[in-house]
């Protein structure tokens, strides 16, 4: 479990942390996933049958990519997926039908369970701290890039918040059939901090 200080809200200063999913939260995902501001761009069924189809493979670790719970001084408050492009070759090239994907590129996708901590800068604190993971988890990670779709605002303004820019933007598979494919792409890159050693 790595650990990162980071500013949430106006002036309160919280510890986050990650750590995987596993089955027994489940049921903890499913409350999530049907709260309106989650359900409304996630778009997720939340049967025991979907929980287990879309998050038992990472849980169990027959899968790639992560699903990371972030903890607020050991309290759930999000969800982060997390996961190289080459291991999900079809994201990988609608990215690529927009912009360059570097070689060993990470996305991330993520959520606040919680409705009454919804605008409070937290998004932006989950997205900075699991960034920072990223650099140590995956050292040969060159950027991370994520697509967002336009009309979901609050998502890429997060984003910016925590640094990522905009490279591009153009048509995607909406989770959310009722939404236009437009999507923005937003990268950002690994600071330049000297060699880069390991494996990851």
């Amino acid at each position: 479990m790595r650990r990162r200080r980071l500013v949430h809200g106006l002036a309160a200063v919280v510890t986050l942390t990650f750590r995987p999913v596993t089955r027994a939260d489940f049921a903890l995902l499913r409350r999530w996933l049907e709260q309106p501001h989650v359900a409304r761009w996630w778009n997720h069924a939340t049967t025991s049958e979907a929980l287990d189809r879309d998050f038992g493979g990472t849980a169990d670790g027959t899968e790639p990519g992560e699903d990371l719970l972030a903890l607020d001084d050991g309290e759930p408050v999000g969800l982060v997926q997390r996961s190289r492009l080459v291991d999900f070759a079809d994201y990988r090239d609608e990215f690529a039908a927009l912009t360059d994907v570097p070689d060993g590129a990470v996305t991330i996708d993520y959520l606040v369970g919680d409705p009454g901590r919804v605008g409070r800068g937290l998004g932006t604190a989950m997205i900075r701290a699991v960034v920072a993971d990223t650099w140590r988890a995956y050292p040969r990670a060159p950027a991370v890039l994520v697509a967002v779709v336009a009309a979901n605002a609050r998502s890429w303004r997060a984003l910016e918040r925590a640094g990522f820019r905009r490279v591009a933007e153009g048509p995607m598979n909406p989770d959310n059939p009722v939404d236009d494919p437009l999507h923005y792409v937003y990268r950002l890159d690994r600071p330049d901090t000297g060699t880069v050693t390991g494996s990851g």
